[in-house]
């Protein structure tokens, strides 16, 4: 199933992950005070990542079916995929050349292989 989402929708389920469960009107509120969108823009967006398996609106409560970190893993997970043809080392690379990498990075990159490599 796709779950990519656009910008917005993506800022719209982080509220919900940030929050859950919450009563659908509370999020209708939040929605407006973070997005600006009118209840209706609310309640469609929702239905959506509903159909897209994200999302559960039971008796007026939302509640996630996929949790945050998990979609965010495979949202990174396609980006490296869709644009480079799914190798890390070739991502990596290219965000090190664009000079985006500061050495307090650099320094946390290597210890999450050491973890991996250690197992953990």
């Amino acid at each position: 199933m796709d779950r990519r989402l656009g910008v917005l929708e993506t800022r719209f389920a982080d509220i919900i992950w940030e929050n859950e469960p919450l009563a659908s009107s509370r999020l209708v509120r939040l929605c407006e005070e973070k997005l600006g969108w009118k209840k209706s823009t609310t309640y469609t967006v929702l239905r959506r990542l509903c159909e897209k398996g994200l999302f559960r609106n039971e008796n007026g409560t939302v509640t996630s079916l996929v949790p945050g970190e998990t979609f965010h893993a495979e949202q990174c997970r396609q980006f490296v995929d869709d644009s480079f043809e799914g190798s890390l080392p070739a991502f990596l690379a290219a965000f090190m050349n664009a000079g985006s990498l500061s050495e307090k990075e650099a320094e946390e990159i290597e210890a999450m292989i050491r973890r991996y490599r250690q197992g953990g």
